[in-house]
């Protein structure tokens, strides 16, 4: 039951993701950084393509991903539709991971140490929900503020 509602969770913060970057007026203002504003909503983005695929993809898909964090936060300029296009990608590969997983399996241990303490696999899930929406949220912000 979980694993559905993450799933689906997943699915609607991809797609609000999607829609976010879509509304920007001026694509090149994905890339704007202003003030105490650090990061782009284009490296945002990046860095939430780069955070799925790795702990959720690679981990539990075994998609063989491997994450450069550096990258998602250096890399600028990416077209809008191919932000969009990964986007997508990491949709896929986020519900086909999810697909695999038993609810067995979310009561143990998350195989990679991410915090100060071991945590289980669905702790470790409901925080890349939280993850996801935290920095949408700055997207949309960031968008609100900047796109004009």
């Amino acid at each position: 039951m979980i694993i559905e509602s993450l799933k689906s969770l997943f699915d609607r913060d991809l797609n609000k993701l999607k829609n976010e970057i879509d509304l920007y007026q001026n694509e090149a203002n994905l890339w704007i950084v202003d003030q105490q504003i650090a990061n782009s909503a284009g490296n945002l983005c990046q860095h939430l393509i780069g955070n799925l695929n790795a702990y959720i993809g690679a981990e539990i898909g075994k998609t063989n991903y491997v994450r450069n964090r550096p990258l998602e936060f250096s890399l600028k300029n990416i077209p809008r539709a191919e932000l969009i296009k990964s986007i997508t990608q990491t949709q896929q590969i986020v519900a086909t991971s999810l697909d695999k997983l038993t609810d067995e399996e979310l009561d143990k241990e998350f195989p990679i140490l991410v915090f100060e303490a071991k945590t289980s696999t669905e702790y470790f899930l409901i925080h890349l929900t939280t993850h996801l929406a935290y920095h949408l949220g700055q997207i949309n912000y960031h968008r609100r503020l900047l796109d004009i």
